[in-house]
């Protein structure tokens, strides 16, 4: 599953999703992470209202399952939740190793109902021809 991170030194959630400098994403599972793209953004980046600063930002997000963010506005966060990525604020900066170390032992044990539906981001649903049979007129 992949996990993005905005932040500004590439070691703590410590951005604004709209003004970061840096975008972190890790592939993660219960048994590692490894980060796999660093998407780096410059110009205004903490302009209000400017919404063309976020497309950038979507397209990199668009394949994780969530979003870690210091703060988002409600823009930015309707628009990540539509490309069906689940945003999460931290309440200060924080690492994202130790994020990281949280997720994978909740990965590794019995994951909430919403990190379950993320988990299911980007596989396809697979129904057995009998189900969709025996349910249909015949």
């Amino acid at each position: 599953m992949k996990i993005a991170f905005a932040t500004q030194d590439l070691r703590r959630v410590d951005a604004h999703f709209g003004w970061a400098k840096n975008i972190a994403v890790y592939e993660v599972s219960a048994d590692g992470h490894e980060r796999v793209a660093v998407y780096e953004f410059d110009g205004e980046l903490n302009e209000d209202g400017n919404e063309d600063k976020l497309g950038p930002k979507l397209e990199a997000v668009a394949d994780c399952a969530i979003l870690y963010v210091a703060a988002i506005g409600g823009s930015g966060a309707a628009r990540v939740v539509a490309k069906n990525v689940h945003p999460v604020k931290v309440s200060s900066p924080e690492l994202i190793e130790d994020l990281l170390g949280q997720l994978r032992k909740v990965l590794a044990g019995t994951p909430p109902p919403w990190l379950r539906k993320a988990l299911l981001k980007g596989q396809e649903r697979h129904f057995a021809l009998e189900e969709e049979t025996s349910h249909g007129a015949r």
